[in-house]
């Protein structure tokens, strides 16, 4: 099984309408979309990219990182 980590995102929304999401625990994660989800899910993608360059190239992964086990909590938005 790969190895799954938790990286807290700072979603906000840009002048355009759309949403940036944005990590102070992993360097280089930038990801816009038209809703939250979509944000996240670029996001998700982005910051797996980034992880599995941090592997290939050998390099320490970021401090802030915190690797999942077999239970986690997580906040989740909800609108209604």
């Amino acid at each position: 099984m790969a190895d799954q980590y938790s990286i807290r995102v700072h979603i906000e929304e840009v002048e355009n309408g759309q949403f940036l999401a944005t990590s102070g625990e992993l360097p280089g994660l930038v990801a816009q979309g038209r809703t939250i989800e979509e944000a996240l899910e670029i996001a998700r993608d982005v910051a797996r990219g980034l992880l599995e360059s941090y592997q290939e190239h050998g390099d320490p992964l970021p401090e802030g990182l915190r690797q999942l086990t077999s239970s986690v909590d997580l906040d989740i938005a909800v609108t209604v």
